[in-house]
């Protein structure tokens, strides 16, 4: 037999010689698919509320907030002076350029309190929620269990790590918060501690959507718990542990309180991270607001870049 397909004629209407199917499909793709304005309506009427909460609470605050970034402090605030973008390049971009002044060295605390803090939650979390996701008897009160440190509040978390590596009262008799090697790692214990709860719930509703048949048939193909941990589960959930990522470093730049509490910022500011050194300027509201705008797009542009990064190595199912 011959093949008669290959001899079709292009028609007038379709001079490609497209099959006819596809001809209409690209015709599809080139018309704008018009909308009924009665849903348009509807659709920002269901809207409204939600933007009249963010233009309220964020956007009009946060336009004020680059407006104070303009006027500089004088007196110790008792008057201001607008002096238009200087602020900003002084406290910006020359503390970046010369690696010198408050945000420079609040930038590189609050790094290292991210990089001390995240890692080390989310993979406790990890193997905690690996370690619960079975059927077994009583496998509830240890899911509880590792789930209790979302019930304390930073700041009660603090305290108790305060004086339980206190060097005069605490059961560990350490020198962590006098040392300038440790303050940070000290000031970041309470944060590790809670996240470990945060990681496990989220880590635990991620396993509990992935099939057994997939897990089950892993075991019969022989591969061991490393193995099918690295293979098969953490693919399967690259999705959460992508939003757990982020919440975690967003929560780590945020981090003021574990600071105030154990470490007090000291010693000689080794532990004031960005957010410390802006409450440290409660009185200049300019500078304080300057470093607030920075903070913002510095969270801004690193989640923004964990999300074009890791958005690669993340498997969601089709």
């Amino acid at each position: 037999m011959t093949d008669t397909s290959s001899r079709l004629p292009a028609t007038a209407g379709n001079p490609a010689g497209d099959p006819p199917g596809l001809e209409s499909s690209k015709a599809e793709k080139g018309r704008r698919k018009k909308y009924d304005p009665r849903e348009v309506g509807l659709a920002f009427l269901f809207l409204a509320p939600s933007l009249a909460v963010f233009v309220t609470f964020f956007y009009l605050p946060f336009f004020k907030l680059i407006g104070w970034g303009t006027y500089q402090s004088e007196r110790n605030g008792a008057s201001y002076k607008s002096v238009g973008t200087k602020q900003y390049k002084h406290l910006l971009v020359d503390s970046v350029v010369h690696r010198q002044g408050d945000f420079w060295s609040g930038l590189v605390h609050s790094f290292q309190f991210v990089l001390l803090t995240v890692p080390a939650g989310l993979v406790l979390g990890l193997l905690l929620a690996v370690a619960a996701h079975r059927r077994l008897k009583g496998i509830r009160l240890f899911q509880a269990i590792f789930s209790s440190t979302l019930a304390t509040s930073v700041a009660v978390a603090s305290v108790i790590f305060f004086f339980l590596f206190n060097p005069s009262v605490g059961l560990v008799h350490v020198t962590w918060v006098e040392d300038k090697r440790w303050s940070l790692f000290a000031a970041a214990l309470p944060s590790i501690w809670q996240n470990l709860g945060l990681a496990f719930v989220i880590v635990l509703a991620g396993l509990q959507a992935v099939p057994d048949e997939v897990l089950e048939a892993s075991r019969l193909d022989g591969y061991g718990p490393i193995r099918r941990l690295t293979r098969i589960i953490i693919p399967l959930i690259s999705p959460v542990l992508l939003f757990l990522t982020v919440i975690l470093v967003v929560f780590g730049f945020q981090a003021f309180a574990q600071i105030d509490v154990v470490t007090g910022g000291g010693p000689a500011g080794s532990s004031e991270t960005l957010v410390f050194k802006i409450f440290r300027l409660n009185q200049d509201y300019g500078a304080g607001a300057v470093l607030s705008i920075g903070l913002f797009f510095v969270t801004l542009i690193v989640t923004a870049l964990q999300f074009g990064l890791l958005d690669r190595r993340v498997h969601y199912d089709n």
